[in-house]
């Protein structure tokens, strides 16, 4: 397929390489003449000098019969305007835009981005389930479904151990998916009894989590 991609920083760079040797037709656009010319001498006629915002630039590539538009820039504002000049003038698709502040993701969505990527909020996922403290780690965002894969560690302390998951108020949009007890896989049923020190795997929406996150204690 023809893939186009804006910003030709590290990931927009490496992007378009992994592309292209999964054997798609990619074009990487870079508006900067020194970065643009670097990319140039290594990935040759894949690269076009040109602000991937303008209209004008996307008219030049063929904009029209890319069917994906992947917007990987420094700047939020940016990639919010590659992908809808390509969504609404040129009928992309799918969009992709690169998110450097993970609060910009509701906003995206609603103006009708198909899928965002935040590496700023991936990182700090990593590094809270590696945290010896950390209670409630997110996993894993199902963007399409509005869903999200969470993990909760349970301290002996918290109010929900000892009790059943019958007795237990859990929230229809929660759904507890696994157990890891003592390196034991459980799949949870209304007998499961909560352990000490059980990690807990559940499939919730956002106001699952905030329920959740209440049954538990407050875990953090």
């Amino acid at each position: 397929m023809y893939i186009i991609v804006g910003g030709g920083g590290d990931i927009g760079y490496y992007v378009t390489k992994s592309l292209f040797a999964q054997g798609h037709e990619v074009l990487l656009l870079e508006k900067d003449a020194t970065r643009s010319h670097l990319l140039q001498e290594e990935l040759g006629q894949s690269v076009f000098r040109g602000d991937a915002c303008e209209a004008r630039t996307m008219d030049e590539v063929g904009a029209s019969r890319a069917e994906v538009v992947i917007a990987v820039t420094g700047e939020d504002e940016d990639n919010l305007v590659i992908c809808q000049v390509a969504k609404k003038r040129y009928k992309v698709g799918r969009t992709i835009a690169r998110l450097n502040n993970p609060k910009h993701e509701e906003i995206f969505h609603r103006l009708g981005i198909d899928s965002t990527v935040s590496p700023t909020k991936t990182i700090l996922s990593l590094i809270e389930a590696e945290l010896p403290n950390s209670r409630f780690v997110p996993l894993m965002t199902l963007k399409s479904a509005g869903l999200e894969i969470i993990e909760v560690h349970l301290p002996a302390e918290a109010p929900v151990v000892g009790k059943t998951l019958g007795s237990i108020n859990l929230p229809r949009s929660c759904n507890l998916a696994l157990i890891i007890r003592e390196k034991q896989f459980l799949t949870p049923s209304a007998e499961t009894v909560l352990l000490p020190h059980d990690y807990v795997f559940a499939l919730i929406n956002r106001e699952g989590e905030d329920a959740l996150r209440k049954i538990f204690g407050e875990l953090e």
